[in-house]
């Protein structure tokens, strides 16, 4: 039986409540400290999750690097052992990678030895096909997670988690035009700037449509660097906060 669902039968209404926001709310840190912002009003983190996709990944990694452009792409193991040339090419055109599990479950429920091996096989993934350090920082499935997830992720080597500041709801085929909208004001002065949650791939299978993510940037990556905005990548950011503390 579940550990975690019998002490909650054992606990206050409100603390369920708080609990579950916790569990789901991309802004709490009742389960462990994440980052959420760069440290720079001008410096925005683009962050992909669920490829790497063939149909997707390589368009977007052009247009970045038509853009000088670096960003953060969060792959799914299963996905990374099926298409490891994809994550080469990711890493050599010089972005940063991270863990988004190996296959994709609701982390919330999930045991630690179960967390553990999932963020393992999503690690060993990423170092088979880069020949290089695995990731450094991880992202939960839907963004969901428990109290169990901090220790998975400390005793796996990660950095932490990285979450994010600003959804666009992109996961799914719309037209272009929705998404370009939510995408308005991402830089603002005078604040710390924006992680952004943006879709490459499909968890549920390989080849997701995400044509609308692409056309979206196409639109607004040169009006960005028009406006002077720094691209970061998580390493980066997570770099900044860890030489903070």
């Amino acid at each position: 039986m579940n550990t975690i669902a019998i002490a909650l039968g054992c606990v206050p209404v409100a603390a369920v409540g708080a609990a579950a926001w916790g569990a789901v709310y991309p802004g709490s840190q009742l389960f462990g400290a994440t980052l959420r912002r760069t440290k720079t009003s001008g410096a925005i983190a683009l962050t992909f999750d669920d490829g790497p996709n063939p149909s997707v990944t390589p368009r977007l990694l052009v247009l970045l690097e038509q853009h000088a452009a670096r960003a953060t792409f969060f792959v799914i193991g299963k996905f990374a052992r099926a298409c490891p040339e994809l994550v080469r090419e990711i890493a050599a055109r010089g972005h940063a990678i991270g863990n988004h599990t190996d296959t994709h479950p609701s982390l919330v429920w999930r045991a630690p030895r179960s967390i553990a091996g999932e963020l393992a096989r999503c690690q060993e993934a990423v170092a088979a096909a880069t020949q290089a350090a695995p990731p450094r920082w991880m992202r939960p499935p839907y963004g969901f997670r428990g109290p169990q997830l901090a220790g998975a992720v400390r005793r796996a080597g990660l950095a932490g988690v990285a979450m994010w500041s600003r959804t666009c709801y992109d996961w799914k085929p719309q037209p272009a035009a929705e998404l370009i909208a939510r995408l308005q004001g991402l830089a603002r002065p005078g604040r710390a700037g924006e992680i952004v949650l943006l879709h490459d791939g499909d968890h549920r299978a390989l080849n997701g449509d995400r044509a609308h993510v692409v056309a979206a940037l196409e639109y607004w990556l040169p009006r960005w660097r028009d406006e002077g905005v720094e691209f970061v990548t998580i390493d980066q950011v997570g770099g900044e906060a860890v030489g903070a503390r």
